[in-house]
């Protein structure tokens, strides 16, 4: 049996499976936390990435491994290879005030055309541009820029500060794939290339960025091992799952996400849609939202009851709640982009407001915001045909009876697994399939 490892960087926390390369089942896992927070300095990452690969058993006996991980983190790291300031992650949206800067400067259109985003505060080119208006001698300090996978497979390859690492801060040995690069807001999905340009413009001068492998390129550990792209959480999922043209995802977990996977590049001046590319070749247009699962969480705390209790509760009521709606922004909004939203409850009356129709509101008001996401992606020409339906929140029946209701199409729920982990080791078991063919 070939082994191969497949790792997800999430938000909250780190999974690492072990894998037949070649009928792809579990062999073991393996599981760290992270930190809660929207600044995170990476270290607690690599220390969680390095628990969970022995928690799993270690990767003495694997043959090849790629990193899935959270898109969009700005990691700086000075020459000396050691980072500069914590890390700041998609759902910091401190850095809204530069992506308006940004837009004023180049023109949301000219930006979709040239990177298929629009920017938000979610994307690393504003929160390069807030370091360089808040923090310029931090700014000025910068010498490469990361993804936190990127940077986490630069570390687990063997590089890092001299004093931590056995191959030292060779800066241009960082990598990433083409799913992550499009998230960053200075990477051209037309050429395949950055866009120095735009990264000037945010950061106030070039640095160094991590080469882009394409979707059968690998590079090696200092064990000899071969290592994949990796991935962006959402395309490693798209490739956990198996999802292919007519497909669209939704996940429901920390954020929500719809993304379909895609023949055609998408371009969309509202920036309702980002334009992303995936790990295969091919497209990944998304929608996101700061506000998923925790919608739930947060009602059900309200109500004082568990998320299994929530879904009985919210069966129990009419579709519609009675006319009550939960306009679900507690954390702010990325899509649509209201960064300081706060949530709202209307339709109250002595009729309405019952613990069955808050519990209810709670779910339709969730699952609108991403069905409002999935009509984005149709209004672009995206074919749909079903929809898959992933994440912590799609344990729920009231979400998986609720959901074709909102969404509008079939919907199935895959069994619960580790996707997007799942997705990295069936990109390296793919790079170990081109080194038995020879390529």
């Amino acid at each position: 049996m070939t082994l191969v490892a497949g790792v997800d960087s999430s938000t909250q926390s780190c999974k690492v499976v072990l894998t037949d390369a070649e009928t792809g089942s579990v062999v073991s896992e393996g599981r760290a936390s992270h930190p809660e927070g929207t600044e995170v300095h990476p270290g607690a990452w690599w220390s969680a990435l390095r628990a969970a690969i022995a928690d799993a058993g270690g990767l003495g006996d694997v043959a090849a491994w790629a990193i899935g991980g959270q898109q969009h983190g700005m990691v700086v790291l000075g020459e000396d290879g050691r980072v500069i300031r914590d890390a700041l992650l998609w759902n910091d949206t401190r850095s809204a005030g530069a992506a308006a800067d940004l837009i004023a400067e180049f023109g949301a259109e000219a930006l979709a055309q040239r990177t298929g985003l629009v920017p938000v505060a979610s994307f690393t080119i504003t929160k390069l541009r807030w370091l360089r208006d808040h923090e310029p001698e931090n700014a000025a300090r910068v010498a490469a820029v990361a993804l936190p996978h990127d940077w986490l497979t630069w570390r687990l390859r063997g590089f890092g500060p001299a004093d931590e690492s056995p191959l030292g801060p060779v800066l241009a040995e960082l990598v990433t794939d083409r799913s992550d690069a499009s998230g960053t807001g200075y990477w051209d999905p037309a050429t395949g290339g950055y866009d120095r340009d735009l990264l000037v413009a945010a950061l106030g001068h070039d640095a160094i960025l991590p080469r882009v492998l394409g979707p059968q390129e690998w590079v090696e550990d200092e064990a000899g091992r071969r290592v994949g792209g990796g991935a962006g959480d959402n395309a490693g999922a798209a490739l956990g799952l198996g999802a292919g043209p007519g497909d669209v995802v939704v996940s429901i977990g920390t954020s929500g996400t719809v993304f379909a996977v895609s023949e055609q590049r998408t371009i969309d001046p509202t920036g309702t849609v980002a334009g992303f590319a995936d790990c295969t070749g091919r497209f990944l247009p998304l929608v996101a939202t700061l506000n998923a699962a925790r919608v739930m969480t947060a009602i059900g705390g309200l109500l004082g009851v568990d998320h299994a209790e929530l879904s009985r509760l919210a069966l129990a009521a009419e579709p519609g709640a009675a006319g009550l709606q939960l306009v679900p922004y507690f954390e702010g909004e990325r899509t649509p982009n209201l960064p300081e939203a706060t949530a709202s409850l209307t339709g109250m009356t002595l009729a309405s407001t019952t613990r069955e129709n808050l519990a209810r509101a709670a779910v339709e008001g969730m699952l609108g915001g991403l069905g409002a996401g999935l009509e984005a992606l149709r209004g672009l020409e995206v074919p749909i045909r079903r929809a898959l339906l992933i994440g912590g929140g799609a344990q729920s029946e009231a979400v998986r009876v609720i959901a074709p209701l909102v969404l509008g199409v079939p919907v199935e729920v895959p069994a619960p697994g580790e996707y997007v982990a799942l997705g990295a080791a069936r990109q390296a078991a793919s790079v170990v399939a081109a080194s038995a063919s020879g390529a």
